[in-house]
């Protein structure tokens, strides 16, 4: 049974050559989506391999375990948020572990189903939960929060600058009646954002990520993941991380640069007395970016960028 799950894989092979996979070890898809990267991953794995493929999304798992069909022997599907990665290997006693991927952000799925309510293109319940057993959903943050947390959420995660004018016009809406709909919520920031300062995109994009990102604490995540892969990796694993927007970018470079820097002591100790020590090489200093052949066939590639480092 197909699911009508649709996802294409950004940066698909570079991310295979990043991981340097070896097919007797253990890898992990932390957004696992349609299987894309999941699938390229398993075929490259002997029968003593396994991948394990995290995803918050069960129609993401059940289109993931249709793709990977002819590698089920070898795969574990797990429906958890990858900030659970660290326990998760744990509870498997995973020693093997060979490299962690990790495609941040949204699936094109997500965005192109209008039930969801992810996207501003089409007028839907105000939802957007990856994990849609989740009890707080979008239209519980309209709803809800004070003006105060919306103009920082917008302002932090949306980096809009109409913040104020936004979280005050949904403030004042929601007084008359709910919000229920990405369609009304649209309507309400095109209200907040005088046209003479639009840019070319679309008024409420910045908007909606920041309420998506909130709804599914997708920054929080973030970290701990990184770290966790770091500490479980075998010398020589690798850790690749794509990210869609300078929130994310900003969190995959301070994670990385501070696994691979070791002593935090001050400069004019004469020696080390904070006893840490160096755990992974950055690889990629200049982020790997899709190529020109890949930005014609998958606009949604434009923004994204992986991140490569490798366990000492």
């Amino acid at each position: 049974m197909s699911h009508g799950f649709s996802h294409t894989s950004v940066l698909l092979y570079e991310c295979i050559d990043a991981l340097h996979i070896r097919p007797d070890l253990t890898y992990a898809d932390c957004t696992t989506g349609g299987g894309g990267h999941s699938l390229e991953i398993a075929s490259r794995l002997s029968g003593n391999g396994r991948l394990l493929c995290f995803d918050r999304d069960e129609d993401a798992l059940a289109a993931a375990r249709e793709r990977l069909s002819p590698y089920l022997d070898r795969v574990t599907f797990i429906h958890e948020n990858f900030d659970r990665l660290g326990d998760v290997l744990a509870d498997l006693h995973i020693t093997n572990l060979g490299g962690v991927l990790a495609d941040l952000g949204c699936s094109s799925y997500q965005f192109d189903t209008p039930s969801r309510g992810f996207s501003y293109q089409h007028d839907a319940p105000l939802d957007m939960r990856m994990d849609t057993a989740s009890a707080r959903d979008a239209a519980y943050i309209v709803n809800h929060y004070s003006e105060e947390e919306l103009r920082r959420i917008l302002f932090e995660y949306g980096e809009e600058r109409f913040a104020p004018r936004i979280a005050a016009r949904i403030v004042k809406a929601r007084t008359e009646a709910p919000i229920r709909t990405t369609g009304e919520l649209v309507a309400l920031i095109r209200t907040a954002i005088p046209k003479d300062t639009r840019d070319s995109g679309h008024p409420a994009k910045r908007s909606f990520q920041a309420i998506r990102i909130e709804v599914n604490r997708e920054l929080d995540a973030i970290t701990p993941m990184i770290e966790a892969a770091a500490y479980h990796l075998v010398a020589g694993g690798r850790i690749a991380t794509i990210s869609f927007h300078s929130l994310e970018d900003r969190l995959v470079k301070q994670a990385y640069a501070k696994l691979a820097a070791g002593c935090e002591c001050p400069r004019d100790f004469p020696v080390c007395v904070c006893g840490k020590r160096k755990t992974v090489d950055i690889l990629s200093r200049k982020p790997i970016l899709p190529s020109e052949e890949e930005l014609a066939n998958n606009p949604r590639s434009r923004s994204a960028k992986l991140r490569v480092c490798e366990k000492l």
